[in-house]
């Protein structure tokens, strides 16, 4: 992603600013999904392994990335706080 880009996102909630999620992270949100049971903040559920995603600097929530695109979009979210073994 865009260094610049990166330094101008933030969550539409919150406003707080966002990193890239580490690889760690990554992998293990990954399981988690597979696992089942992770839900998006509308409460759906997230059934789309994430190749890259975007977490608010405060570990709170997790934005996915499409196709290279941020999809920053509240209901879409994924609230870390459901999330056990999450490397916040």
């Amino acid at each position: 992603m865009d260094a610049k880009l990166l330094e101008i996102l933030c969550c539409p909630l919150s406003k707080t600013p966002v990193r890239m999620v580490s690889r760690v992270e990554i992998d293990t949100l990954n399981r988690l999904i597979s696992e089942g049971g992770v839900l998006t903040t509308a409460h759906k559920p997230v059934s789309t392994i994430m190749s890259e995603a975007l977490i608010t600097r405060d570990g709170k929530i997790i934005y996915r990335i499409e196709d290279g695109i941020p999809v920053m979009l509240i209901d879409e979210g994924i609230n870390t706080l459901q999330l056990r073994d999450f490397p916040t």
